[in-house]
């Protein structure tokens, strides 16, 4: 295992505009790191950059003592120890699970009593020792993506590359291969880079998480971090549910703000604006609230999720365990928010 360092990474496809600007990063040894942003962000370009698949256009991508690509060159994918997993799980129908499994042992010339080793423990950590003589087409989506990740594991690679996927699974199934992920970095060890655009995924599975938009990196921080304090409107946009207000704030020490000086804000008629993000958990109902209109009120099974009008006409959300009449005006307090 070794440290994975990009420094100034950028690449430029010859459209005029770079599809990854500078980016700079550091992923720990056996992280799991979560690269999260929308579609075209340039993510998936930074991950295939990594992988050997692309070479930047500037910059340098070091792994511990080897430099795995810069201005004079770059590294092949098959020299620089890493295994990656795509959506399509990229399995060979007319093999076993266990020739799958071994096929990158075939290829480094791993036969017999080794090969067989190798590739039984890699099935144990994907808990598929019992399916190792059916093929793929045997399988479910599910035990296929598990087929992947310990065909990753058995080369030992030095970093685990994953480009979305979970993106061709339903609901259900999903929900299951996140916690097969969690089990697999906890099992294997291995220091793992996930591409993503869902936050949802982000947020359960990574130690950290690097928020893309538009080629560049906004903010790297854990889950809770990037959550509670999110660097920007983007990032604040990107991670949970949220809505950012234009208020009438003072300046202050610290970015998060209370409601003594978020209900002082909403009664400002005029100054200089900032915007502030709310969380819809940090919006309550209380009788010595400012009063918001409830636009609609909509059961999610658990809970009711309100959409909320200010009197100024902004948009946030709240929670609520009962139902709401859409059209009322009713009294909500924001316990708290963050600067932006």
């Amino acid at each position: 295992m070794a440290q994975l360092i990009l420094n100034h990474v950028s690449k430029d496809f010859g459209t005029g505009q770079a599809a990854v600007r500078d980016v700079s990063l550091k992923v720990r040894e056996g992280g799991f790191l979560a690269l999260l942003g929308a579609s075209g962000c340039g993510k998936t370009t930074l991950l295939r950059m990594i992988a050997g698949f692309e070479e930047p256009t500037e910059g340098s991508i070091i792994l511990g003592e080897r430099t795995l690509a810069d201005g004079s060159g770059s590294l092949p994918p098959e020299k620089r120890n890493m295994a990656m997993v795509f959506q399509s799980y990229a399995l060979w129908p007319h093999m076993t699970v266990a020739q799958n499994v071994g096929y990158p042992l075939k290829v480094r010339g791993v036969t017999g009593a080794a090969f067989d080793v190798r590739v039984r423990e890699a099935l144990s950590v994907v808990r598929l020792e019992d399916f190792a003589s059916r093929r793929p087409a045997e399988l479910s989506g599910g035990q296929r993506q598990r087929v992947a990740l310990a065909r990753c594991l058995v080369s030992s690679p030095d970093v685990v590359l994953l480009d979305e996927p979970l993106a061709n699974l339903d609901r259900h199934l999903k929900a299951a291969m996140l916690e097969t992920f969690r089990e697999f970095h906890a099992r294997s060890g291995a220091t793992m880079i996930y591409v993503t655009h869902d936050q949802s995924e982000a947020m359960a599975l990574a130690t950290d998480v690097a928020v893309m938009s538009e080629g560049r990196l906004l903010q790297v921080a854990a889950p809770e971090e990037i959550y509670a304090r999110p660097e920007g409107h983007v990032v604040g946009g990107l991670i949970g549910q949220g809505a950012v207000l234009e208020l009438v704030l003072p300046d202050h020490d610290s970015r998060l703000m209370g409601w003594p000086m978020i209900e002082k804000a909403f009664r400002q008629m005029g100054g200089p604006r900032r915007a502030i993000l709310v969380r819809p958990e940090h919006v309550v109902a209380d009788p010595d609230g400012v009063m918001l209109q409830v636009r609609s009120c909509v059961y999610e099974g658990e809970r009711f999720v309100l959409s909320l009008l200010t009197s100024g006409g902004q948009a946030l959300q709240a929670y609520s365990p009962f139902a709401v009449v859409p059209g009322s005006l009713q009294p909500f307090v924001i316990r708290q928010g963050w600067l932006v």
